[in-house]
């Protein structure tokens, strides 16, 4: 690649941060084109080129981040386990990307009121897309007699609420590790959906979890630890 071509990247790559980090922080709504080129670097003029309008850009994040979700997902229910299983890789796998992408996960949360009908449409369907491998697994798990809920879709809704809120509280540098509150969330999950009682959740693959966020969001993972997370 080009000397032209790496700076056209590395534009992009500042004007994507600026545009996930004003809108988690300000809304779509109370952030204006000169803030997005300011956060950039860029003049007004400038940042049309490598934008399109501000509603493309944040369709462009949402739709990333939720590709990049369904991508683990997909891994994650293709490999032929059961549902406790399934359904603890799939909170492992939210959980950290929850922690440790809070801007990009704020904006999807948050932000799909903002679109347009057709771009709204597209999220929301993406959204039920990811949203069924949950689904998906908390019926087997029904069906099999592993769990046992009196609201199978409240249950799934009551999951995703509190495996997301991490992003809200988790911070790199607090006592917490990482690993240890995603292995207390998939507990929790699992006892939400009616699993026997004082059955502990099936302990995934701590590598393979790893290796897959890794791949998908290329980045580098913090070293995780399954011990407990600190009382009270």
């Amino acid at each position: 690649m080009g000397a032209r071509g790496r700076s056209g990247d590395d534009t992009q790559r500042r004007v994507w941060e600026a545009a996930v980090r004003l809108f988690a922080a300000q809304g779509f709504h109370g952030t204006g084109i000169r803030e997005l080129a300011e956060g950039a670097g860029l003049t007004s003029a400038t940042l049309y080129h490598y934008m399109g309008t501000k509603e493309d850009l944040l369709f462009s994040v949402m739709r990333t981040c939720l590709d990049r979700l369904i991508r683990a997902a997909e891994r994650v229910a293709g490999e032929g386990a059961g549902p406790e299983a399934v359904i603890t890789r799939l909170v492992h796998v939210h959980v950290l990307t929850h922690a440790l992408h809070r801007d990009e996960t704020t904006v999807v949360d948050n932000e799909i009121g903002a679109l347009a009908p057709g771009h709204r449409d597209e999220m929301v369907r993406l959204r039920d897309r990811y949203e069924e491998f949950w689904r998906d697994a908390i019926a087997d798990g029904c069906d099999r007699g592993a769990f046992s809920v009196p609201d199978r879709r409240l249950a799934r809704m009551a999951a995703l609420e509190m495996c997301s809120g991490v992003a809200k509280w988790y911070s790199p540098s607090g006592p917490l590790d990482l690993g240890a509150v995603s292995a207390a969330h998939a507990v929790l999950v699992l006892q939400m959906l009616g699993a026997p009682a004082g059955e502990a959740a099936p302990a995934p693959d701590a590598s393979g979890i790893r290796a897959l966020v890794e791949e998908i969001w290329q980045i580098r993972l913090p070293s995780l630890r399954a011990r407990p997370p600190h009382p009270g």
